[in-house]
């Protein structure tokens, strides 16, 4: 049932037939190497990296339903998205980054997301911890 969809290759019978599929397929490794170079160079410009951390900004207010989130490419290039909640209301801010700097002043959890997605550690050689302190008076965790 499923020989439709085999094709039938001719077998090499000497030398020169060898060849000449060995060039062919040395032709086709050379294309797809060059493809593959122009996808990872293309890929360099995609979101790769991403770091969350939710915190409480606010004693007042419970519950870490604030955060920041850091989108970068391979070259450290992207956003950081930040929304501050509030009983009263919710503020959303995104600033750009450049080579993993911005030029927006950044607070604590926008810092610490930013490491995060670039796969940097504190001080200590660990991980961010949880409940870490903040900007705010509350604190600041890893998602």
């Amino acid at each position: 049932m499923f020989k439709f969809f085999k094709k039938r290759k001719k077998e090499p019978e000497n030398l020169k037939e060898v060849l000449s599929q060995f060039k062919g397929l040395e032709k086709n490794f050379e294309k797809i190497s060059e493809e593959i170079e122009n996808l990872k160079k293309e890929s360099k410009f995609s979101i790769q990296k991403i770091g969350i951390v939710r915190y409480n900004p606010f004693s007042e207010v419970g519950g870490d339903q604030s955060f920041s989130i850091a989108l970068l490419d391979g070259n450290d290039d992207g956003i950081v998205i930040t929304s501050l909640y509030s009983r009263e209301e919710n503020r959303v801010f995104g600033k750009s980054i450049k080579g993993g700097i911005s030029e927006y002043s950044l607070s604590e959890e926008e810092k610490q997301v930013i490491e995060k997605a670039r796969g940097k550690k504190n001080e200590q050689g660990k991980n961010k911890k949880f409940n870490s302190p903040a900007t705010g008076s509350g604190g600041s965790r890893p998602c």
